[in-house]
């Protein structure tokens, strides 16, 4: 019956996930969480690339994948390339270099429309959770006065959790149009 901690534990996992997906989205600087989407084909098994591989950051536009098994350096180079990162990676041997290039003013209002995608995927998410928990509210048969108290403090949930997306996009819009 505890309606409200079960529609924000639901709303902290949409927020999670929000931001999850927001470290995928390239600001000019290198950031390991930019390859989290990468998967090698291992002997055969797709795993993540964080299984197979460290990757280090070591400047502030350059990324170093250096394979555990040097066997599968070509594998880890064919899924970078197949992830379509819009970075080209370099082969030496021993490891994988990614350059990051500058991004242009084109490219910046590019990386903001796709995080303010996110965002507003991440607010479809979390009606759909207000919808489920006004539908069981108004389901319980609950005393009338304490369903709209149930329901308007859901309502505040919604309010609060929406201002933390925006926020969180604004700052993403901040970061990515920074030179």
């Amino acid at each position: 019956m505890d309606y409200l901690n079960e529609i924000e534990f639901k709303m902290e996992e949409t927020m999670e996930t929000l931001d999850k997906r927001l470290t995928t989205v390239r600001t000019g600087r290198a950031n390991p969480n930019m390859l989290a989407n990468v998967v090698v084909d291992y002997y055969g098994t797709p795993t993540p690339i964080q299984s197979v591989a460290n990757i280090t950051v070591p400047e502030a536009r350059q990324l170093f994948v250096k394979p555990f098994d040097r066997g599968t350096l070509k594998d880890i180079e064919h899924a970078i390339q197949e992830a379509n990162l819009g970075i080209n990676p370099t082969n030496n041997g021993e490891m994988i270099i990614l350059t990051l290039p500058e991004l242009t003013e084109d490219r910046r209002r590019e990386y903001v429309k796709q995080a303010k995608s996110m965002g507003e995927d991440a607010k479809v998410a979390l009606r759909n959770i207000r919808q489920d928990g006004n539908n069981k509210v108004k389901a319980d048969e609950l005393p009338e006065d304490q369903e709209k108290a149930l329901l308007e403090d859901i309502q505040e949930l919604i309010n609060k959790y929406n201002k933390l997306v925006d926020d969180k996009i604004r700052e993403k819009e901040k970061e990515l149009m920074e030179v």
